[in-house]
C-alpha cells in the first residue's frame, strides 16, 4: 500500500537530538536481534506476498516491527509512526510533530534466502525533513547511525562520501522496480545509459544498505524509480550527513512519501548523474 504524503509541522522539542537518535538506534538493534534469532532457529514462515510473486512479507517481519515499534511507543507515545507491514501512518495524534520511518526488515527476499543484505531502517523526521536514523545490518555487522548537524557513523566512526568527481568513475547503486512495473520500461533505459558511462552498477536489494554505502563511499551514487519512505527514511539523512545529496529523480526535495530516490556524493554530482540518466 502507497501512504499519502503527511509533513510533521510543529513539534514542542521537549526530546533532544540525542535522545532520537538513541530511540532509532535501540529501534533498529531490536529489529535485527529478531532478524538473527530467527535465522539461529532455523530461518522464518513465509506469511505470504503483499502485492506479488515476489513482494513478500514474513513472520519475521511482523516480529521485527512489533519490537522496533515497542521501543518507539515507550520512548514517544504521542509521536505518528509510519511503518512497512502497517502500510501506513497507524499511531500518535497529526499534530504530534514527528513522524517515525520504520522498515522493521529492508530486504525480506534476501532474508528468506539467507543472503546477508538485509537490515532495519529506523528514522524520525519533523517538518524540516529527517531528524535522527539508524540502520542497523546485523548480519554485515554494521550499524549506521546520524542525527542532524551531527554527521553519519558506521560502527561509531565518522563516515563520508567518496570524493569521486568523474562520473566515468562512478560506481551506482540501484533498486530494481519490481513492484512498480509502470516505470520499468524508463527504468531500463536509464540503467542501460548507467552500465555504458560509469564504471559499474550493484543491486543489493535493500535501499537502506544502498544509501549507507553512498554515506561511506563505497558507492558514488544510486537512484531507483519508486521506494516507499520508510525504504528510505534513513538512509537520506546517513547521506545528507555525510556530506552527499538526495532528491527526486524527477527533481525537487524528499517528503515523507512514496517516490523515487537520486543520490550522490555531492549536489553537483547529483546533477550530472541525472542528466546521464536521462530523468
Amino acid at each position: 500500500m502507497t501512504p499519502a504524503a503527511t509533513t510533521p509541522t510543529g513539534g514542542n522539542h521537549a526530546d533532544s537530538i540525542e535522545q532520537f537518535l538513541a530511540t532509532a538506534t535501540e529501534a533498529a538493534r531490536a529489529a535485527a536481534r529478531i532478524h538473527r534469532d530467527a535465522a539461529r532457529e532455523g530461518g522464518h514462515r513465509r506469511t505470504g506476498a503483499k502485492t506479488m510473486h515476489n513482494d513478500f512479507v514474513t513472520d519475521v517481519d511482523m516480529a521485527a516491527q512489533d519490537a522496533a515499534l515497542a521501543v518507539i511507543r515507550a520512548r514517544h507515545p504521542h509521536h505518528a509512526i509510519m511503518a512497512e507491514e502497517e502500510g501506513g501512518e497507524h499511531a500518535g495524534a497529526p499534530d504530534a510533530g514527528y513522524i517515525w520511518l520504520v522498515d522493521p526488515l529492508d530486504g525480506t527476499t534476501n532474508y528468506m534466502h539467507r543472503h546477508p543484505y538485509h537490515a532495519a531502517s529506523v528514522a524520525v523526521w519533523d517538518s524540516r525533513g529527517p531528524l535522527a536514523a539508524a540502520v542497523d545490518a546485523l548480519a554485515l555487522g554494521k550499524v549506521w547511525t546520524a542525527a542532524r548537524g551531527r554527521g553519519a557513523s558506521e560502527n561509531g566512526q565518522p563516515v563520508a562520501v567518496s570524493r569521486t568527481a568523474d562520473l566515468r568513475a562512478f560506481l551506482l547503486g540501484t533498486g530494481f522496480p519490481f513492484k512498480a512495473h509502470d516505470v520499468m520500461e524508463p527504468y531500463l533505459r536509464q540503467l542501460e545509459r548507467a552500465l555504458r558511462r560509469t564504471s559499474g552498477v550493484r543491486r543489493t536489494g535493500a535501499a537502506a544498505i544502498d544509501l549507507a554505502y553512498v554515506a561511506n563511499g563505497i558507492l558514488d551514487g544510486f537512484w531507483e524509480a519508486r521506494l516507499a519512505p520508510w525504504d528510505f527514511g534513513a538512509g537520506v539523512l546517513l547521506v545528507t550527513e555525510a556530506g552527499g545529496a538526495v532528491e527526486r529523480v524527477e527533481g525537487g526535495a524528499i517528503g515523507p512519501a512514496a517516490g523515487s530516490v537520486i543520490a550522490a556524493n555531492s549536489a553537483a554530482a547529483l546533477e550530472r548523474l541525472r542528466e546521464m540518466l536521462g530523468a
